[in-house]
């Protein structure tokens, strides 16, 4: 399921940055006390993208929801911030694109960067097409996006091992229940190194038991600006060792049995 997007809001958030509203789904796509800040804290500062940066090469990222860009955006800040000479490749998934129209009235708040860069969006957005779209960002990232649902990517489009950072981006399984299912987990596992690490806004109990019913460790970790919790999961404990970690096979076991 995914949002129609003639009704979407431009909407401001608490720290300067705007974001949209579906009345469809009746959910913003980030946090309304702060789009920017939300996204920093759950997707890069949490699971720890600017060490992976710094570490690889080459990081490579998957992204279940492009929504408004805004964590292309910001990976970019951090690669052009960076001392390092570092690349990456973004993989992501988008059923209904945001039209050129409405990036165009995006607003960033106090972040000059993401200001200046807010064309890039609009140029994607305004050249996008179904199927799988390859976009070269600066030199720095390669950009995958496909325009269609989670499971015909995976019927079309081929990623072997590569993926060090899961970005999952989805509505809450509250309204999207179809992204936050074993199968869904289990694809994402699928494409993914031995040591990656999956990072999500979501704390629910259904959503962390479709994790670890498709092989993942799953941990609690702080939430953003006001929510209690996220989570973050990897196929390598160890990469967990800082945060507390769920009893997983307590989980996986209820979702088996289809307690949620």
């Amino acid at each position: 399921m995914a949002p129609s997007q003639e009704h979407l809001k431009i909407t401001p958030t608490k720290d300067g940055s705007t974001t949209l509203y579906s009345p469809q789904f009746k959910q913003h796509y980030h946090n309304p006390n702060g789009a920017v800040a939300e996204s920093r804290h759950v997707f890069f500062e949490t699971p720890g993208v600017p060490d992976a940066i710094l570490r690889n090469e080459t990081t490579v990222i998957f992204e279940t929801g492009f929504g408004t860009g805004l964590n292309l955006l910001l990976l970019l800040e951090y690669l052009n911030q960076s001392s390092q000479k570092s690349k990456a490749v973004y993989y992501s998934v988008e059923a209904f694109p945001v039209d050129a129209t409405t990036a165009m009235h995006f607003d960033f708040g106090d972040n000059p960067f993401l200001n200046h860069n807010k064309m890039l969006l609009v140029d994607i957005f305004g050249s996008l097409k179904p199927g799988l779209n390859a976009i070269e960002i600066s030199g720095q990232i390669t950009l995958h996006l496909f325009i269609g649902y989670f499971d015909q990517f995976f019927k079309q489009v081929f990623i072997n091992k590569r993926v060090d950072c899961i970005f999952h981006d989805a509505f809450s399984p509250e309204v999207n229940a179809d992204l936050w299912t074993a199968d869904v987990f289990r694809n994402l596992a699928n494409v993914c190194k031995n040591d990656a690490v999956l990072s999500t806004y979501c704390a629910a109990t259904s959503a962390r038991a479709a994790m670890a019913a498709s092989g993942w460790f799953v941990a609690r970790a702080k939430g953003a600006l006001g929510k209690r919790e996220m989570t973050i999961a990897s196929l390598n404990p160890e990469k967990l060792a800082a945060f507390k970690r769920v009893d997983e096979s307590r989980l996986a076991e209820r979702y088996i049995n289809r307690e949620f």
